[in-house]
C-alpha cells in the first residue's frame, strides 16, 4: 500500500512538519521557514465572522419526498408528481446566542431547509414558531440588540429585552410561546418546523395562492422545563447537536411530514387580520393542514465548517411555481439573508458544495474572492451575446399582480393590524395545558423578575398591561408572583 505523501497547500512533498528550522539547536526560528509561515498563518484565518443570528446551530443532509399531489396549487416541478424525491440540507440553530452558548437556551430555533431541486435550490428559511416577534424588518436590528449584550457589561439583560417587548406589543404572541416550554425544545428532532412567513404558490394556470409551510416532528414533540433546561447547559452545552449526531449515526434518522395552508386572495381579503402579519397564525379549523410530503434527515457532514458553518441560506433562494408575498418582514429579508451571506462567506458562496445547485446553472457572475471558473470557463460575462445559446425563457416570467394600496407611504393603518392580543389569549385559553400554562407563568417571573434599574416599574407595568389585556388569569398570574399590587388606576389604563 503506497502512503501519501505530506505536501504543502501548492502539492509540494516537505518532510519537517514539527521542528521549526533555527540557527543551531537553541537559536533564533529563520523567516525562511515558509511550511511554519503557511501553516500559522492559514490556522490563524480558520474562522469566518459568525452569523449575527442563529450563529450556533446543527447540521444534517437528507431527503425529500412528495406523498400527496398539491398540482392544484404549484407548477414546481418538485410537486409535479407523488413519488418525486429530491436531496436537502437542513440547518437547526439557536437564534440569539453566539457560537459557544448552549444549545437549551431560552430561545426561538432556526429551521432552515435547502431543497435541491432541478429547477435551481429552493431555501425555506423558517423557525420552531409559525410566528415572530416583530413583523416590519425595519425593526430588526434593534430587537435582535436586545437579544445580545449590553454595549458597557458585554451580559445579558432582561431588562433590555423586556423594555423592548413591553414598547412593541406585537411581539407578546412570540414572548408567550418563547416563555412556555416550547422555548426549550428537547433537541432539534422533537420539534415542529414553520416556514413562518406567508409565501405563494402558483399552478400551471398562473393562478396564485397564499401559502404557509408547516413540518410536523414523527419523533413527537418533547420540551424542556427551565430547571431541565439550565441544568442540561451545565451538564451538556452541545445536546442538541450531540443528539442529533448520534441519532443519525444508529440509524434512527429524523423524520418531518411537511404540510402546507392555502389562502385564496378572496379570503385573504377578507380575513380578520393582515394575513400577511408574520406575528399572526392563520387557525386550522379555517385554513386546514395539507399533507405534501416526507423529510428525512439521514447524513452527517464529513466536515461541519465546510458544510454546517459555510451553509448559506435566504428566502430569496424561491423556484417556479413557489414565490413571495407583502409579509413585511419577508419583503426584508430577501435582501438582508444574501447580503449576510455576501459578507460572511463571500460572494462565491454559491459555488461552494453544501450551497451548490447540483443541476444547471447559467449566468453571468463572474469574479470577485474564491471565484472557481470550472462552470463557466472562458464563457461570455455579459448577455446577451453572440457566442452562447442561453435564452431567457418566458416560461419563467414573473406573476403580475396589484397591491392594495397603490400610494408609497410608511403604511400600518388597519384597525386590526394593531391586535395584538387575540391571538396569544387563545395562546393562553386553548393551545397550552394546565401545566403549560403553570411552567409559562414560572417562566415569565423568573425571566421578569431579572429586571434591574431605574426604568424596572415602568417596563413592568407596561408589559403588565400586555398580558392582561391578552387574558386576564394570566396578568393576575404573573402580577401575584411579581407581588405587584394591581390598582384601579392600572385597570383602567388596560382598557
Amino acid at each position: 500500500m503506497n502512503s501519501k505523501k505530506l505536501t504543502t497547500s501548492s502539492g509540494a512533498p516537505y518532510y519537517e512538519h514539527q521542528d521549526s528550522q533555527t540557527v543551531g539547536a537553541r537559536g533564533p526560528v529563520l523567516l525562511q521557514d515558509f511550511i511554519l509561515q503557511e501553516n500559522l498563518a492559514h490556522f490563524v484565518r480558520e474562522r469566518i465572522p459568525e452569523r449575527i443570528v442563529h450563529a450556533k446551530g446543527s447540521g444534517a443532509y437528507g431527503k425529500f419526498t412528495v406523498t400527496h399531489d398539491i398540482t392544484k396549487y404549484t407548477k414546481a416541478k418538485i410537486f409535479s408528481q407523488i413519488g418525486n424525491t429530491c436531496k436537502m440540507f437542513a440547518r437547526f440553530s439557536t437564534v440569539g446566542g453566539e457560537k459557544g452558548s448552549a444549545d437549551t437556551a431560552r430561545d426561538p430555533r432556526g429551521f432552515a431547509l435547502k431543497f435541491y431541486t432541478q429547477e435551481g435550490n429552493w431555501d425555506l428559511v423558517g423557525n420552531n414558531t409559525p410566528v415572530f416577534f416583530i413583523k416590519d424588518a425595519k425593526k430588526f436590528p434593534d430587537f435582535i440588540h436586545t437579544q445580545k449584550r449590553v454595549p458597557k457589561t458585554n451580559l445579558k439583560s432582561a431588562t433590555m429585552m423586556w423594555d423592548f417587548w413591553s414598547l412593541n406589543p406585537e411581539s407578546l404572541h412570540q414572548v408567550l410561546i418563547l416563555m412556555s416550554d416550547r422555548g426549550t425544545p428537547q433537541g432539534y428532532r422533537h420539534m415542529h418546523g414553520f416556514g413562518s412567513h406567508t409565501f405563494s404558490m402558483i399552478n400551471e394556470d398562473n393562478h396564485r395562492t397564499w401559502v404557509k409551510f408547516h413540518f410536523k416532528s414523527k419523533q413527537g414533540i418533547k420540551n424542556f422545563t427551565d430547571a431541565e433546561a439550565t441544568k442540561m447547559a451545565g451538564e451538556n452545552p452541545d445536546y442538541a447537536q450531540e443528539d442529533l449526531c448520534n441519532a443519525i449515526d444508529n440509524g434512527e434518522f429524523p423524520k418531518w411530514t411537511m404540510y402546507i395552508q392555502v389562502m385564496t386572495e378572496e379570503q385573504a381579503k377578507e380575513f380578520r387580520w393582515n394575513p400577511f402579519d408574520i406575528t399572526k397564525v392563520w387557525f386550522q379549523e379555517d385554513f386546514p393542514l395539507i399533507e405534501v410530503g416526507e423529510m428525512e434527515l439521514n447524513e452527517i457532514p464529513v466536515n461541519y465548517f465546510a458544510h454546517v458553518e459555510q451553509s448559506t441560506f435566504s428566502p430569496s433562494n424561491l423556484i417556479n411555481g413557489i414565490s413571495f408575498s407583502p409579509d413585511k418582514m419577508l419583503q426584508g429579508r430577501l435582501f438582508s439573508y444574501p447580503d449576510a451571506h455576501r459578507y460572511r462567506v463571500g460572494v462565491n458562496a454559491h459555488q461552494l458544495e453544501v450551497n451548490r445547485c447540483p443541476f444547471a446553472v447559467n449566468n453571468y457572475q463572474r469574479d470577485g474572492y474564491m471565484a472557481d471558473s470550472s462552470l463557466y470557463q472562458d464563457q461570455p460575462n455579459y448577455f446577451p451575446n453572440s457566442f452562447d445559446d442561453t435564452v431567457a425563457d418566458s416560461a419563467y416570467k414573473n406573476l403580475d399582480y396589484e397591491l392594495d394600496n397603490s400610494r408609497v407611504a410608511n403604511y400600518n393603518r388597519n384597525e386590526n393590524d394593531n391586535d395584538h392580543y387575540t391571538q396569544p389569549g387563545l395562546l393562553y385559553t386553548k393551545a397550552l395545558n394546565e401545566k403549560d400554562r403553570e411552567n409559562l407563568v414560572n417562566n415569565i417571573i423568573g425571566s421578569m423578575s431579572k429586571i434591574d434599574g431605574p426604568k424596572r416599574n415602568d417596563i413592568i407595568n407596561r408589559q403588565m398591561c400586555h398580558f392582561f389585556r391578552a387574558n386576564i388569569e394570566l396578568g393576575m398570574k404573573v402580577a401575584s408572583g411579581l407581588k405587584i399590587n394591581i390598582d384601579s388606576n392600572m385597570m383602567n389604563h388596560m382598557k
